[in-house]
């Protein structure tokens, strides 16, 4: 989404040119996507209770990512985008803290 003028002036053919108007619930679809399958395979490996706070605390990033890019303004945008580094640690987090 930072990128769309460039991708425009370059003719790169990106998500968020493709997704257009629906970049912003593309992205949130992704999201929850990811969060539902995560929970599903937590559950298939039988995955304790902090696994899946590691999954809450990721929705919540998520959330707040959200609350970025909904206006779609630049700076907002590059800020989510370096910030998505939390959502991994979160799920690392569960995923280690359950192992512990």
């Amino acid at each position: 989404m930072v990128d769309r003028d460039d991708d425009i002036h370059l003719g790169i053919h990106s998500s968020a040119l493709w997704f257009g108007k629906y970049d912003v619930t593309a992205v949130m679809i992704c999201y929850a996507v990811t969060l539902i399958l995560l929970a599903i395979a937590g559950q298939m490996t039988g995955m304790g209770a902090t696994y899946y706070l590691g999954l809450l605390a990721a929705a919540g990033i998520a959330l707040y990512h959200y609350t970025l890019i909904k206006n779609r303004q630049r700076d907002e945008c590059f800020k989510a985008f370096l910030h998505n580094n939390w959502i991994g640690a979160a799920i690392f987090a569960g995923i280690a803290s359950n192992y512990l």
